[in-house]
């Protein structure tokens, strides 16, 4: 996801940010956290199942499981810098600034994160579930 988000900030031509590594660091780290779960979700969902099925549940964890880890990570990056304005931790105000500024961020990720994954992660996404949901010895581990 990393290469991913390059090629498209490349395509682009906004590959010369002084955010790049941040950037990156977020799309490779989302994907890698969201790795275990979405596999063991998608294992789970897809145990006795035909191929399609198969295929389907590894596609819909493996895709959900990776933007939502990163849209987290880019929560938190968020919430980090705006946190300097918000109000003492444990008050109403704070956890309305709380809630609505994550909200934010993941809705920020949503419009502006998501084509990054294009056109490289998709391509990559496909193969991968294709690969798990044909892997037969896998499934029996």
């Amino acid at each position: 996801m990393t290469l991913s988000a390059w090629f498209a900030l490349w395509l682009r031509e906004r590959d010369v940010t002084f955010h790049l590594a941040e950037l990156l660091w977020v799309f490779g780290a989302g994907a890698l956290l969201a790795w275990p779960p979405a596999l063991f979700l998608a294992r789970f969902a897809a145990i006795g199942r035909g191929v399609e099925t198969r295929f389907a549940a590894y596609l819909f964890f493996l895709s959900l499981g990776t933007i939502g880890m990163t849209a987290l990570l880019f929560a938190l990056d968020y919430r980090e810098f705006y946190a300097q304005w918000h109000a003492p931790i444990g008050t109403t105000t704070w956890l309305f600034q709380f809630a609505f500024t994550t909200l934010i961020a993941f809705y920020q990720f949503l419009v502006m994160g998501l084509r990054l994954y294009l056109p490289i992660g998709g391509v990559i996404l496909l193969a991968v579930c294709l690969w798990l949901a044909s892997d037969r010895r896998a499934q029996r581990r």
